[in-house]
């Protein structure tokens, strides 16, 4: 139950009755990042070619003898940025029109349906995907910048840094370098997190076996990161190259996938386990960092009508 501005308490309403403002995916997002920003950039350095068979934990002791501790953190202002912008759209984009459907409806309770959430978080991934193309291309070769040689690395100061540069040095359309692949993968993405986790949750809560608690939030993210991963690992891979890729490297999507397939059908999967060890933890801290900033800070849709 939920109390009142002067402490009455309102039966039939509890915390899980609150409603998440438009922006706390992305907070929930960036908070999730600062966690899982070491095994982000261990599957950067697993996907982009090197020579002979590296480990995560070859590539992390190897990034720990050159770059020390710290190294693991390089590019985590890009990472922010790009959370900040990717997820804060795609986050607000789904939430805004999933309460809007509900808004339509009679019964408030009722869920939206399976193929709905689908075709919203595709729509909200695809503006998330290409609004965040910037700071995914600056975090990508900000992590990727210590695997150059010290006279050719770019050298970005900050996140910021990096966009400025590319923008002065490469031209305004460089910062939307590998756009359609990360918008294609960011779809995918946002189909696998927030639609999966959204109908596996409540499909949970509706078997009666779990309560809408921290356990069915871990449980229902895991299995969104799984399905997420599985989904979008092809053109991730695809997307790290593009966007590390040299001028001029890669003539053409295309031509990507084309030098991708020479390598056989598993290069499509390469970094499979980092990716899907990241991306578990990312998503699980993301949802249970964004249920819980929606339970203490949401609001409540009744309020919200009246003061319409």
């Amino acid at each position: 139950m939920s109390a009142d501005k002067v402490g009455n308490v309102i039966p039939g309403r509890g915390d899980e009755d609150r409603v998440a403002r438009w922006y706390f995916g992305g907070i929930a997002s960036a908070g999730a990042a600062c966690c899982t920003h070491p095994l982000d950039l261990l599957k950067v350095h697993l996907q982009t070619p090197h020579e002979g068979k590296v480990t995560l934990t070859g590539m992390a002791i190897k990034v720990v003898k050159n770059e020390g501790v710290l190294g693991l953190y390089n590019g985590l202002t890009a990472s922010l940025l790009r959370q900040l912008t990717y997820s804060t759209t795609r986050f607000g984009v789904y939430e805004v029109a999933k309460q809007a459907w509900i808004n339509t409806q009679d019964d408030k309770k009722r869920p939206l349906p399976f193929y709905m959430k689908i075709a919203i978080a595709g729509t909200a991934g695809m503006m998330g995907g290409f609004v965040g193309t910037p700071g995914d291309m600056v975090n990508v070769r900000m992590q990727n910048d210590m695997k150059i040689a010290k006279e050719l690395r770019r050298n970005y100061k900050h996140a910021l840094d990096g966009v400025y540069r590319v923008y002065c040095e490469e031209g305004f359309k460089s910062l939307f370098s590998g756009a359609t692949m990360a918008t294609s993968r960011a779809v995918l993405m946002t189909v696998g997190q927030i639609a999966f986790y959204d109908q596996i949750k409540q499909m949970i809560l509706a078997s009666g076996y779990l309560a809408d608690n921290i356990g069915t939030h871990f449980v229902s993210s895991l299995l969104a990161g799984l399905a997420a991963t599985t989904i979008t690992q092809p053109l991730d891979v695809l997307k790290t190259r593009v966007m590390s890729a040299k001028p001029g490297e890669y003539k053409s999507i295309f031509h990507c996938v084309s030098v991708t397939a020479k390598q056989g059908p598993l290069a499509f999967y390469k970094g499979y386990v980092p990716a899907f060890v990241r991306l578990a933890p990312q998503t699980i801290l993301t949802f249970i960092f964004f249920e819980q900033i929606r339970k203490h800070f949401g609001y409540f849709r009744q309020d919200y009508e009246k003061q319409k």
